[in-house]
This record gives C-alpha cells, structure tokens and sequence, in this order.
C-alpha cells in the first residue's frame, strides 16, 4: 500500500486469521504487531532495504505469542508497548496522545482504544500530508470489532461498551479516506465476528460496522451474543507475553523411527499426521491423527492438544515439518517431541498390520445411505456427528445429528452414540481430525469430506 511517500506492508498469518504491519518511508521502518517468527520481518526489510528503528504493539496478545521483543532485541528497534500493561521486560511506555517520529516524515499518534483489553492501543500513521490510516489491533476491524471476553466473561460487558466508545472515537477523530489497519478479523477467534472484506477506511466502516450504526446498548447485546468459544491456548499467551518471549528454535525434532512411533502411539501421546486429509484417509499409521498443514493446524492441534504434552509430527517432507513446527511455535509450542518424514508404510516399519484407513463420503452419500443406498459399499449411519462451533450449530444443522464441538472431542467421546459415525464439519479439514480421534479410540468412522451447503442441497438440513 503506498501513499506519498509512506508504505504498508501487510505481513499476513492466515492461519492464525491475524496480520502484522511493516510501515516505511523508502528508509527507515515501523512494525506492528510482529508475530514470533521474526524472519519474516527481517527478511522483507531486507528486500526493502530498510531500517526497522520502532515496533509496536497495540495490545497484549491473547491469540498468539509476540515477536516484538525478539524483533526490537534483533534490531535495536525502539519497543512501544502501552505504559499502563505491566511487563517483565524493558520498553518505551506509550500512553493515548503521545507523538513518535518514526523518521522526518513518518510519524505515529497512540490513541487509547480499550475494549479488546483494557490498554489496548491504537497509532494512527501520519505522513507529509497528514493522516494516512490507523493500526487498530483489536479494536475497529473490518465490518466487526475485536472480542471482549478474552479476559474473562466478568469483563466481558464492560469492554463491549469500551469497544463502542472506541471505535466512535477513532470515526470521530479520522477523515473517511483514511485506511484502517487490523491485526485481527481474518478468521481469527479475537474477532467478535468474521467479515470476507480485504481492506476497508474510516468511511466504510461508518456505513458496515455495527459499532457505529448501534448505539452502545444495541451493540452490546449483539455482541456478546455472538461469542462462541475461543481456542483453549489462549489461556497461556497473556503470560508468555507478559513475560516477554525470546527468540525461537526452528531447527528439526529429533527424528524417531518406526519403532519409538510404536511407542509413542501406545503410551496415548500424540502422534499427528501433517498430509493432507485426502492422503490420510487412503492410508495411514494407525492411531495417529489428521491435523493436515494445509488447514489451520496451529489453531485446531493448539486447541485440542494438552498443553504441555509431548506431540510428534510426521510428514512427507522435511517442509511440512518446518511449516507445522513454524505454526505451533508461534502459540508458544515451541518444540515437537520428535518427527519422521516419508511415507505410512516407512512410519509402520513395513508392518500392514500397523496400517488403517478412513471411508470417505460426501453429503449426496449420506442422504443416500438415509434412504437405505448407501454407495459404494460405505456402512450405513448409526450416528451423524457434527464437529462445528455452536454458532454454525445454531445456524442450521443436519436433521438428527449429535452435536460435540470439535475442541470437546477428546474429552466427550463417550457422548457420542454407539454403531459407525459419519462425521462431518463446514468444509472436511475438521471431521478428518475428529473422524481420526473416533478411529484411534475404536469406533467406526466414515468421514463426509465435503462443503456444508451440500447438504443443504442434499435435502439434509432442518434449515
């Protein structure tokens, strides 16, 4: 994004639904938000030929651990952090109005924005000719605003009314035309809601977003009624972050062969397959569960996993090991217990016996198999299993299905009825992990890969 002079870059987590900012003047350089694999900034700098002299962060981070105090540690940078967090490491103390010059004509504003956090912060970035947009972290996103229960549903209802005051003040204080610059609303679980914009100004939330077409009691109660769980590894960010977290280890696991896999697996440890879904169901170890890097693993795997416990990854190259080890660190999982690269058949020793595989369906299946067809000589349901958020539940479900969120999974499998299970989610990368649970616990699995409007068209849904 240019504009006279001064540049965003958007360094983008999809997986986490997050962004992180580079903003620089063809010289100098600001980073917002950086997450924990600071490579990424240091590399596009670098492209850039800049100098990284400031970072900042709008807020303390509940979804992910920060990079901003390795990347200021790495380059010297000045480390602005909100005056009133208390951390365990130094920084430049920041509080609402203070002015730093980045560089002669770069220059950032904090505006004290609570709501998403007590502190929170945002910097409205100015160049030569005034203001050019704003970093507002969690606070006004596109078409949405950040969460407000991420510090307990006891403040959940103060910070909405925060939240609202908020995101008027910055309408208020910002002309239509100036861009605004989230670091949540992508998909990740800090936002109160989702929105498939891919930029947006001042001008346009002030037509979409329902903190400024609500007044403050209207937009409390929407949302807090729209908060669905968040991922379970939240609860241990605020302290990592806290703390200040240092630089990461991304060099390779320990390599384990198929005999300590043998192990690991009858111990009850984690043993997580990274392929894709579709290469999982063909043939895979047995026991071992589908968490492809193709999805969102960190969010998933960091929800489900026990925190702390040992996980292996196996994957079929060396690349998806680094991409899943990248992923899990950057929500403080910081080292696999072990890895292996190959194939299923490498994995059991040349053992078939150590081998399974997973039926797969689409939604056209099930409804065939209800009416007494099931195709291709698929088992018929006993139980149809929908592993969504409450949310998607409420919004519309399959006639006669059991309900168990897939984060619940590993702690409910006894909820779900006895006979064969078809399971399903919204797109299939969630049913091919809980299809993969059913699997290692006994239970017979047919997995329906397959997008959920489907069963809409297969006449399936009560909605």
């Amino acid at each position: 994004m240019r504009n006279d002079g001064v540049q965003v870059e958007v360094v983008e987590t999809s997986s986490l639904g997050d962004r992180s900012y580079l903003a620089h003047d063809g010289r100098v350089a600001l980073v917002v938000d950086p997450q924990r694999d600071i490579d990424r900034f240091l590399a596009l700098a670098g492209r850039l030929g800049v100098r990284i002299t400031h970072v900042a962060e709008t807020h303390l981070h509940n979804d992910y651990v920060s990079g901003g105090l390795a990347l200021a540690q790495a380059t010297g940078a000045s480390y602005l952090f909100a005056a009133a967090d208390e951390v365990g490491f130094d920084r430049v103390g920041v509080a609402d109005g203070d002015e730093i010059a980045v560089s002669v004509t770069l220059r950032i504003r904090a505006v004290a924005t609570p709501g998403h956090t007590f502190h929170h912060l945002s910097y409205v970035l100015s160049g030569p000719d005034g203001p050019e947009g704003v970093f507002t972290g969690g606070s006004l996103l596109f078409g949405t605003t950040g969460r407000t229960d991420l510090l307990g549903p006891e403040h959940a209802h103060a910070l909405a009314r925060h939240q609202h005051a908020s995101a008027r003040r910055l309408a208020d204080l910002l002309p239509g035309g100036a861009h605004i610059w989230p670091t949540h609303g992508f998909g990740s679980f800090c936002s109160a809601s989702q929105s498939d914009a891919s930029a947006s100004t001042i001008g346009d939330e002030r037509r979409t977003n329902p903190a400024l077409r609500l007044e403050a009691d209207g937009f409390v109660a929407e949302t807090l009624a729209g908060l669905d769980a968040y991922p379970a590894y939240y609860a241990h960010m605020g302290a990592r972050n806290t703390g200040g977290a240092g630089l990461i280890d991304l060099t390779p696991a320990e390599a384990a062969d198929p005999g300590q896999l043998r192990d690991r697996l009858a111990a009850g440890e984690w043993v997580v397959d990274l392929r894709s879904r579709k290469a999982f169901a063909q043939r895979h170890l047995a026991g071992t569960l589908s968490f492809g890097v193709d999805g969102k693993l960190s969010t998933w795997l960091g929800w489900m996993a026990e925190w702390g416990a040992p996980l292996t990854l196996l994957g079929e190259t060396p690349g998806q090991l680094a991409e899943a080890q990248r992923e899990l660190a950057r929500i403080g999982i910081d080292r696999p217990a072990a890895s292996a690269t190959g194939t299923p058949e490498e994995w059991a020793g040349g053992d078939p016996s150590r081998l399974d595989e997973t039926d797969v369906a689409a939604f056209a299946d099930l409804a065939a198999a209800r009416a007494g067809r099931p195709p291709r000589n698929l088992p018929a349901p006993d139980v149809v299993l929908d592993v969504r958020m409450g949310n998607e539940w409420e919004d519309g479900r399959i006639d006669g299905a059991v309900h168990v969120p897939l984060p619940e999974l590993p702690h409910r499998l006894d909820d779900v009825p006895d006979g064969t299970v078809w399971v399903h989610c919204s797109t299939g990368y969630r049913a091919a992990a809980a299809s993969s649970l059913l699997q290692r616990a006994g239970r017979r699995v047919v997995h329906i890969d397959d997008d959920y409007p489907e069963a809409r068209a297969a006449g399936l849904t009560d909605d």
